[in-house]
């Protein structure tokens, strides 16, 4: 009879470890399938359009530096909802072969601003299409809606367009017009600084 117990203790055990081990397997592959979404350092594209003249000639840009503070989530959403960023407008470039474009757009716009060594901004995501920015620039701080999509190569593609005015920088804005004035006059001899401006952007995720 001891034999049959010892026998049967045997089987039990075996079972149980058998099935203590079963779950852990189970628990890995759940973590392993639990994606977790980083962005890949150096993958921000920041850039702009402004318009000139009344017949709204496009003058594109971009910044070349972008610094973010975010947390890794299991969805691109969860990684990007809370992002924030900081860009130094030292960093602005409009690819001018004169190189005299970007120290005016410097000088004569966002020098005539306050707190604009840097525009800041933090990012909330409301749907699957649309997001919004917090932005803070000329210190004023208020809100710009934006979409988004999300291609099949995790590339996060946002756009949206800026109006200045929300952020107090229409007198910035004139006294850029005035230093452009020649260059920004069209064909119909009117000088004219737009002062909606399309923002684009874009990260790269990756899984780990």
């Amino acid at each position: 009879m001891k034999k049959i117990q010892i026998a049967v203790l045997g089987l039990l055990l075996v079972a149980a470890f058998s099935c203590k081990q079963t779950k852990k397997e189970e628990e890995k592959t759940e973590e392993t399938a639990t994606a977790t979404y980083s962005i890949v350092e150096d993958s921000t594209d920041v850039r702009f359009t402004a318009y000139k003249t009344t017949d709204k000639v496009p003058v594109g840009g971009t910044f070349q530096e972008v610094e973010l503070s975010y947390t890794a989530g299991e969805t691109p959403m969860e990684t990007l909802d809370g992002l924030e960023f900081s860009i130094p407008v030292s960093s602005l470039f409009t690819n001018d072969p004169t190189n005299t474009r970007d120290p005016k757009i410097i000088e004569f716009f966002f020098e005539k601003m306050v707190e604009t060594q840097s525009i800041t901004g933090t990012f909330t995501f409301k749907d699957d299409k649309s997001c919004a920015v917090q932005l803070s620039m000329n210190g004023v701080s208020t809100e710009l809606p934006m979409e988004y999509e999300i291609t099949d190569d995790n590339h996060v593609n946002f756009s949206g367009v800026m109006d200045l005015k929300q952020w107090n920088a229409l007198d910035a804005l004139a006294s850029l017009n005035e230093a452009c004035k020649i260059l920004h006059t069209g064909s119909d001899g009117v000088s004219k600084t737009w002062e909606d401006v399309a923002i684009e952007g874009s990260v790269l995720l990756e899984q780990k």
